[in-house]
């Protein structure tokens, strides 16, 4: 008989252990399934509510398994709580000795060959990045002396937007591998060592999935002696393994490449003047290619910016700059192994800028590949092309199905009403026949994918109120997002403060900062108004917590993973549906390729990604037992459309109302009544 009730219990060592534990029916009945799944190396996902406490009914059964664990977070945020708090609570509470490694991406360390290259050129532009080059130099001394992995969370002192960062750390391009004189000494290999012998290894999806394509950051050794994977905010993978399992160039990295390309020369083949040449020529090549495309930002279909006047012939001119730039690395790359990098890199652009250029999205194939989507990405100083498959279920199926190990997926946003039917087809997680080609003939004890949901134990009905206003305009006018301040004007008077406004674009975010400043103003309201990009995300988290009675106006940065517990935030306010934008490229292709193959692409794809986005931001609002609040939503779509009832039923048990009144009397401390209308 299993154990888990009592390690789980009142009485049992986890809540001797942690302070305010509550004992969670929940809890124990996911880490009863978690730990059946790691015996019989199946697949498992797992949707638990807010307050389940899906951490340690994971943690539980995989330190507790005896084989070797990886467990994948959504953010190094989360893996550093992952491995500095919750690890060692478990190992202590249940007294196992388990051995655990932090690994993350090779730019999270500190690179002690490019810092020392750093320090001897001295070319920073301001005071404050010499000063942080220096204390990035001290810190890694310490770390060589044991005091420290090389991880620069370890070293708070240095902003994370310091320019120092970038020149203390490497990347894969520039990482010179053995051929390092520092390799001995480097942070990231003896991460990679730590984790090859450690039992549990904590990463994150980006730097999971980056190793799986790229075989990149060590764990491609790791996998195979891997017995079982967990995925924690597991909604994530789609849009993370999407992007890994393309291929993308951009101009950022042919003018990275020409700039290394022309100091390396400079420092190990200043005689060879034809370098330097070659590297200024393609800069110029590339910053012409850039200026072809004149927005700031945008996706477009590849069609259409091959198609723009002159973009042809200025990508070709690219090429054939990196080309004769590729010859003269080609012929010093044996005085340096900086050289020698810089032509591996020239090699590696030049093939996907090819591949690029001749694929064709004629009959769904791009460049003979089936399956690819050509497309491009502005950004005000860069632009991107990206291959990115159509679909990754039977990419990732491989990597699933294919061997005898467990996989768990877990998140507090996977099902759409309970069912799981998008999220499985969309992973391809639903397990091949027994006769499958290309699968390990007893690959699983049992070959199926088992799938559960555990509602949060937190009272809906009497902690929150959702909130749908009347007679707002349709959420695509351009009345809409000023209605949608009006409408939470009073809320945020009756809240004193202390409430998100989250929007599903930027444009609507400014616009809303903008009309709140001045009511705010007008009305003689000081409550702290605080938006979106005045401050990294952690410094506006700190800010809005201390304050107290802050107004936050944000977009999809503040959607997940931020938590604010207690009585700062009582109030969320979400503008419209979070629907995708029709005009991406690689959403469009796949509204396509679905509606052509007989499905509705609107039902089975748009819709459950919407609720899914919308349980999200929703999720904000509730974080603890004692929280109380509004979520009020701007989007009759919720009520008139026939799929808009299929959404709300996929939010938390929460009462409704369509009166500003009983939205206002909630905040005042009266019972809100339930509203029939919604």
């Amino acid at each position: 008989m299993s154990d888990l009730p009592h390690l789980f219990g009142p009485e049992g060592p986890l809540a001797a252990r942690i302070q305010g534990f509550r004992h969670r029916q929940s809890q124990i009945e996911m880490a009863e399934k978690i730990e059946a799944t790691i015996d019989r190396a199946g697949v498992f996902i797992a949707e638990a509510g807010t307050g389940t406490g899906k951490t340690f009914a994971y943690l539980v059964p995989a330190l507790r398994s005896g084989g070797k664990v990886i467990i994948s977070t959504g953010t190094k945020t989360l893996q550093d709580q992952l491995y500095h708090r919750d690890i060692p609570t478990v190992i202590a509470a249940l007294g196992i000795p388990v051995s655990t490694a932090l690994l993350k991406g090779r730019a999270n360390y500190v690179c002690l060959h490019h810092l020392e290259e750093a320090v001897a050129d001295g070319r920073f532009m301001n005071r404050d990045d010499v000063k942080h080059i220096q204390v990035i130099r001290r810190y890694a001394d310490r770390a060589l002396a044991g005091n420290g992995s090389g991880d620069k969370a370890e070293l708070p002192d240095v902003p994370e937007r310091s320019n120092a960062w970038s020149a203390a750390v490497s990347t894969r391009e520039n990482c010179l591998g053995s051929a390092c004189g520092r390799y001995g000494d480097c942070f990231v290999m003896k991460a990679r060592k730590a984790a090859m012998e450690a039992e549990v290894v904590v990463v994150n999806h980006h730097l999971f999935f980056a190793d799986l394509v790229l075989k990149d950051d060590g764990a491609q050794d790791l996998l195979p002696a891997c017995n079982t994977v967990v995925f924690d905010e597991a909604h994530q993978l789609p849009d993370t393994a999407t992007m890994f399992f393309g291929e993308s160039v951009s101009t950022s990295q042919l003018l990275e490449l020409a700039r290394d390309s022309r100091l390396m020369g400079i420092a190990h083949a200043a005689d060879f003047k034809d370098l330097q040449t070659a590297a200024l020529a393609l800069d110029k090549a590339t910053r012409d290619l850039r200026l072809i495309v004149r927005e700031d930002y945008g996706r477009m279909p590849g069609a259409a910016v091959v198609g723009r006047e002159g973009f042809t012939e200025a990508f070709t001119k690219a090429q054939e700059q990196l080309g004769e730039l590729r010859e003269m690395l080609e012929s010093q790359s044996a005085r340096a192994p900086e050289i020698a990098n810089c032509l591996d890199r020239a090699d590696e652009l030049a093939q996907k800028m090819l591949q690029w250029l001749a694929s064709d999205n004629s009959a769904g194939k791009e460049g003979g590949i089936e399956g690819y989507i050509r497309w491009a990405e502005a950004f005000s100083q860069s632009l991107a092309f990206h291959l990115t498959p159509l679909s990754i279920a039977n990419i990732f199926s491989q990597q699933v199905f294919a061997q005898k190990r467990a996989w768990i997926f877990t998140s507090a946003t996977l099902a759409v009403k309970g069912d799981f039917g998008h999220y499985q087809t969309e992973m391809g997680l639903i397990a091949p026949e027994s006769n499958a080609e290309g699968f390990e003939e007893d690959a699983f004890n049992e070959r199926k994918v088992e799938t559960a949901s555990w509602p949060s134990p937190f009272d809906y009905p009497n902690q929150a109120l959702l909130y749908l206003p009347a007679n707002l305009p349709a959420p695509n006018t351009a009345e809409h997002t000023e209605a949608i301040v009006n409408a939470a004007l009073p809320l945020i008077e009756a809240a004193e403060g202390r409430a998100f406004l989250l929007f599903t674009s930027l444009k609507a975010m400014d616009r809303a900062y903008d009309l709140l400043k001045e009511r705010f103003e007008q009305q003689g309201l000081n409550y702290p108004l605080m938006v979106q990009g005045e401050g990294t995300r952690s410094e506006l988290l700190e800010r809005f917590r201390k304050l107290g009675n802050a107004v936050l106006v944000a977009s999809h940065s503040f959607w997940e993973g931020v938590d604010v517990k207690g009585d700062a935030l009582s109030l969320v306010v979400i503008d419209k549906l979070p629907f995708a934008a029709p005009d991406d490229p690689v959403l469009a292709a796949r509204i396509d390729a679905i509606n052509q193959s007989g499905g509705n692409a609107f039902m089975h794809y748009q819709v459950p990604h919407a609720a899914i986005k919308l349980k999200q931001g929703a999720g904000r609002l509730i974080r603890d037992e004692a929280d109380r609040g509004v979520l009020m939503i701007g989007d009759l779509r919720l009520v008139e459309k026939p799929y808009g009832k299929r959404i709300w039923q996929s939010l938390p048990p929460m009462r409704r109302t369509r009166l500003e009144a009983e939205a206002v009397a909630f905040f005042q401390g009266t019972p809100a009544k339930a509203a029939a209308s919604g």
